[in-house]
């Protein structure tokens, strides 16, 4: 079973850095995770969504190249490829995994302008190791899936900003 993590950062690259930390974490089989997606509210309130996976596009670009080549077959091409990258995206939206777009949208629509959010679907984690990585990152958890115990511990962790700066001298 996943676990559904929302945590929300002042800017787009703080919450860009935090996934790059996590994927780097995924590496080390320190976490696994189902989806990972920054939204970001723009100045006219609509929220884009800056996903890792682009299932429409792949489609489209899949079934234009195999329209395309079983057009050839029939003499017909262009036709193909355009049937093959209608196909190829509709197949790519019926197939999309993980946090639901709408769902994204929705959520992200109460950040305010300029904010991001870093949503996460964890099919599972070391706790420890990963609280430490993510310890003074500076984010707010949104939403959570976790227990009490230990969304609070990740809570801790993401607001000591104290443990994150270096020592002075």
């Amino acid at each position: 079973m996943s676990d559904l993590l929302v945590i929300s950062f002042p800017t787009e690259a703080q919450a860009e850095d935090v996934r790059k930390k996590l994927l780097g974490m995924q590496k080390e089989y320190l976490i696994e995770l189902g989806d990972a997606v920054v939204a970001v509210k723009q100045p006219d309130g609509h929220v884009k969504l800056n996903q890792l996976l682009q299932p429409v596009a792949a489609g489209a670009v899949s079934g234009a190249l195999w329209g395309t080549l079983i057009g050839m077959l029939v003499l017909m091409p262009f036709a193909g490829a355009a049937l093959g990258a209608a196909s190829g995206a509709l197949r790519g939206k019926l197939l999309d995994v993980g946090i639901e777009d709408d769902f994204m949208k929705e959520a992200a629509a109460s950040l305010h302008s300029g904010n991001a959010a870093l949503f996460l679907l964890i099919r599972k984690m070391t706790t420890d190791k990963v609280v430490a990585e993510l310890r003074g990152s500076g984010g707010t958890i949104l939403r959570s899936s976790f227990d009490e115990t230990k969304e609070a511990t990740l809570r801790d962790a993401l607001a000591d900003v104290e443990a994150a700066r270096p020592a002075l001298a």
